[in-house]
């Protein structure tokens, strides 16, 4: 069954820029409604009217700091109190750190896994039954590249979307049947704010824009064929295809010397999207 987005509100979370600002505009193109939830309300208003003006689609903006307790119920309570019925949700809000795990401060850490974690889980707890009710939605929990392996260097960020991807796949199981596409979706390197604290050195080339991955998620909704993930690039797919076959330990390895893990466990600041 293919999604008409012409009949979808969709939640956006992480909405201000980089790849959450690219979907929105992608799915504006669509005719769909939207959501957009980040902490920055200026840039949210911004880029709900430059849609509306362009496009004619009714965009709302939540101004919400994830990684606060409860974020998702609070989240799904401020939808309800404007009367808007979410069909759709993305789950793209996301922080990365990246350096050695003993250099790294406890506070960082505890916010990376706040947001990537707990605040996914939550919001995705708060609209789950509302979409399966409704059907003919998706739900998207946006993932890694670095979702598939370890990665010595970037190891809790590596972890937080390992996690998002296994609970994504289960949710997928869990929700066929209900009209719900469910979704993890990895993008690899993009070339946006991610980055901006840090610089793009140590990473290597093969950026992506975020408007690229943008398009490649709308390519997978548009699949006839509900799969339970899907990346970015062909080139991830395989790579996590290949990683089956290996032991744990030549895993790690690989990983390693594909990541420049040796170049990675310098300190670093912590990146947000």
């Amino acid at each position: 069954m293919t999604i008409d987005h012409s009949t979808q509100t969709t939640l956006i979370t992480g909405a201000s820029s980089g790849i959450g600002a690219a979907l929105a505009r992608r799915l504006a193109e669509r005719g769909t409604a939207l959501v957009l939830v980040a902490r920055r309300t200026e840039r949210l208003d911004a880029l709900a009217d430059d849609l509306r003006r362009d496009h004619g689609v009714r965009v709302e903006t939540v101004s919400a700091d994830l990684g606060r307790p409860e974020a998702g119920r609070n989240l799904a309570a401020e939808v309800d109190r404007r009367g808007i019925r979410v069909t759709s949700l993305v789950n793209n809000a996301g922080v990365g750190l990246d350096g050695a795990f003993a250099d790294q401060d406890p506070d960082e850490l505890a916010s990376l896994l706040a947001l990537n974690v707990t605040a996914l889980v939550d919001v995705t707890r708060a609209f789950v039954e509302r979409l399966t009710r409704t059907g003919g939605g998706y739900l998207v929990n946006v993932a890694s590249a670095a979702s598939y392996q370890p990665i010595p260097g970037m190891a809790t960020y590596a972890a937080s979307k390992t996690f998002v991807l296994n609970f994504t796949e289960a949710l997928w199981w869990e929700t066929r049947g209900s009209g719900l596409r469910t979704l993890a979706f990895s993008p690899g390197l993009t070339r946006s704010e991610f980055f901006d604290g840090i610089g793009e050195e140590g990473y290597g080339n093969g950026f992506q824009t975020p408007d690229e991955v943008a398009r490649a998620l709308v390519r997978a909704l548009d699949r006839r064929r509900s799969v339970p993930s899907a990346a970015a690039r062909v080139s991830t797919t395989l790579a996590a295809t290949l990683g089956r076959l290996f032991s744990r330990r030549t895993t790690v390895l690989v990983a390693a010397r594909g990541a420049g893990s040796a170049a990675l466990m310098r300190k670093r600041r912590p990146i947000v999207a």
